[in-house]
């Protein structure tokens, strides 16, 4: 969670009896829960006390298992899987008609490609905690998917942390983030349900 909030530039997290709690403080995302181990439990005591519409439940279980108990303000939002991968230093170029720009600020390394216009059409980027480089806010502009600029970028990452001393990669996918991520070697460690409590219907 250390390297999270670097990326993010939130507050630092809050240890507290179900986990950890990050005051984002941002519109729509005031505070985050992170659980976890969530029992049914601890989630009818979390529903129960959490009233601020914005909070964040991020759950390390699978919607099916942690639906059933969260009441319907609470909005379950797409799966994630949290993957974890070994990190090593690898060669790696941009691919024709793109420059690769590696850049590092507060903490936080990250990879961009660029088109000749000086357009982004892929990015990512890590914070260190540690010996474990948390990744995070990697995409591709849509028009420029489909040509492995993604691949590039996150072997980018992988070798830029592992050059400061990462040995140790974790990041949380969507699924569609998910089945690239596997072709690079990383693995699922758990599967993430976001749920995020909505304002009182009118």
């Amino acid at each position: 969670m250390d390297g999270w909030v670097i990326s993010r530039n939130a507050p630092r997290p809050v240890p507290v009896p179900w986990g950890l709690r990050v005051d984002v403080g941002l519109p729509g995302h005031v505070s985050r829960h992170i659980v976890a181990a969530p029992t049914p439990e601890t989630l009818h005591h979390l529903t129960d006390t959490l009233t601020t519409p914005g909070t964040w439940l991020k759950l390390c279980a699978s919607a099916p298992d942690v639906s059933p108990f969260l009441p319907e303000r609470w909005a379950v939002q797409d799966p994630e899987f949290m993957m974890t991968a070994p990190l090593t230093r690898s060669a790696f170029r941009a691919p024709p008609g793109y420059t690769l720009a590696v850049t590092t600020r507060a903490g936080v390394t990250a990879a961009r490609l660029l088109t000749a216009a000086g357009e982004v059409a892929a990015r990512g980027q890590f914070a260190l905690a540690g010996r474990t480089a948390v990744v995070d806010q990697v995409e591709t502009a849509g028009n420029h998917r489909r040509r492995g600029l993604g691949t590039v970028i996150m072997r980018t990452l992988a070798s830029t942390a592992a050059s400061r001393g990462a040995r140790t990669g974790v990041l949380v996918a969507t699924a569609e983030g998910q089945a690239l991520y596997e072709t690079l070697g990383w693995t699922l460690h758990t599967p993430m349900t976001a749920a995020v409590l909505r304002s009182p219907t009118p």
